[in-house]
């Protein structure tokens, strides 16, 4: 059994949908992240970056005590490696897909949750910001439409890639996004809305609500970075 700490959000979905895809058995624990449930002291022990999500698996490969593992990069190498299922084995098939996950947890999660935070949360317009943020995601949505031209999947067959990425472009609409402008990233997107398991994943959670664009003020307390996860409680 894998225990899932999970709020629905971009990198929330992407471990759902993995562990939904990967046929794991699981339980979610809930980190409502808008109140202030990613600093808890049980929780950090497991996500010292007071992020989630976080998974236990007490059923780890090889026995011995359960495994913790924090960042959604990571966990989804952690339950490939696992399972056996969704990253290659030949090396560079293998690298192919890490690569592409990298690129989505140090450019397009990253980006798009900046540009998202200027346009929807920020206490004020600040329009540098909001372009600067704005253009460097379109620069992204090109290169993975050129990724994608040609190709069915992000690197070889249906991977964790994939997975890491999905859920970062179901904000396109609220982004303002022409998914137009990118035929070969919409195509991919609207093809992978198909898959039973990942349509599953994403579900998951849902009656905890879905990111809204508002803030009350303890969430923005909450979510607002703080030089120490103290500072927020």
């Amino acid at each position: 059994m894998i225990d899932a700490y999970y709020w629905p959000t971009p990198n929330g979905w992407k471990i759902s949908i993995a562990l939904e895809e990967m046929e794991l058995d699981y339980r979610i624990v809930p980190v409502n992240i808008g109140r202030g449930g990613q600093f808890e002291p049980d929780f950090l022990k497991i996500s010292p970056n007071n992020r989630m999500p976080a998974i236990v698996d007490h059923d780890p490969p090889g026995g011995g005590a359960p495994v913790s593992v924090f960042e959604s990069g990571a966990i989804l190498l952690y339950l490939a490696e696992k399972t056996g299922k969704f990253l290659p084995s030949d090396l560079r098939g293998r690298m192919e897909v890490i690569e592409w996950v990298m690129w989505q947890m140090g450019g397009l999660g990253p980006m798009l949750g900046q540009s998202g935070h200027f346009r929807f949360y920020a206490p004020e317009t600040l329009p540098y910001a909001v372009e600067r943020y704005t253009n460097e995601m379109l620069r992204l949505y090109g290169v993975l439409d050129r990724r994608l031209e040609g190709r069915e999947f992000i690197a070889g067959d249906y991977s964790i890639a994939d997975m890491a990425c999905w859920p970062w472009v179901i904000t396109y609409k609220r982004q303002e996004v022409d998914l137009d402008s990118f035929p070969n990233v919409k195509r991919w997107y609207k093809g992978l809305q198909q898959r039973p398991a990942l349509r599953r994943g994403y579900e998951v959670g849902r009656e905890f609500g879905r990111p809204t664009g508002q803030w009350d003020e303890e969430a923005r307390k909450n979510l607002y970075a703080h030089p120490n996860p103290g500072a927020a409680r």
